[in-house]
């Protein structure tokens, strides 16, 4: 693998810690050897967990939903308490699976006894009411080449739960959002979610290093593959100047 002009990651495939661990290990020896790295691991690691996610971005001024991250039971009930409506999410999780609204206190109370048992640790958001529409952002280095609107009937706009998407124009604040999203997080290239409140507040809820663009080339037409491609042969050529 030392031999190759550039390496583009796709995906981490799930195994033992061990085996995720040496996977990671592997992308950093390959950086470390000069080799670009795309995404770099560095990367990787902080948007695969979304604790690390929503802390760098709240830390550098981007503006996210109210979060409580802990592995207490009471806690997570304050916080549905406070909040009075909830996302609960996987740390580790995509494509919308996992994820549950709550509104209820006796269906906090049981849902967050089940994660108890399960010695899951608690990831809850405030839910921000946004007329079951989001926006995926596309960013490739350091630049916005294409962003869709996302919407659906209930309140998870992913493709793959049903959303559906068509091509828009971002206005420049969120374009600024998703720019400055993935320099925080180091991204090559990252899918930016951004929804906005019922008062037209943009919030970004996720950013993925590793983002599939299928749904994003078939709404607007654009080649998101070439895109990448032309990315990374530009940084392998740099690499061997």
């Amino acid at each position: 693998m030392d031999q190759c002009e550039a390496v583009v990651v796709r995906s981490i495939p799930g195994g033992s810690l061990e085996q995720v661990i040496y996977r990671m290990d592997v992308l950093h020896r390959l950086e470390s050897l000069g080799i670009p790295v795309i995404n770099r691991p560095g990367c990787i690691e902080k948007t695969v967990d979304k604790f690390y996610t929503s802390a760098l971005l709240q830390h550098g001024g981007v503006p996210t939903p109210r979060t409580l991250v802990t592995e207490n039971f009471d806690e997570a009930m304050e916080a549905f308490h406070q909040f009075k409506n909830v996302v609960v999410k996987p740390i580790f999780g995509s494509l919308g699976r996992g994820m549950v609204q709550i509104d209820n206190e006796d269906v906090a109370y049981k849902v967050f006894k089940a994660w108890q048992l399960s010695r899951y640790v608690y990831y809850i958001q405030e839910y921000i009411c946004h007329d079951n529409k989001d926006m995926r952002v596309f960013v490739i280095g350091g630049r916005v080449v294409a962003a869709i609107c996302r919407c659906n009937t209930v309140w998870r706009t992913n493709l793959s739960r049903g959303g559906l998407a068509k091509p828009v124009q971002p206005d420049s604040l969120t374009e600024q959002l998703a720019l400055k999203t993935a320099a925080l997080l180091g991204a090559d290239y990252l899918g930016v979610d951004i929804l906005m409140d019922e008062a037209g507040a943009p919030y970004v809820i996720e950013a993925n290093s590793m983002p599939g663009w299928e749904g994003l080339q078939e709404a607007t037409s654009l080649d998101i593959s070439q895109y990448l491609a032309d990315y990374v042969y530009a940084a392998a050529k740099d690499k061997n100047k």
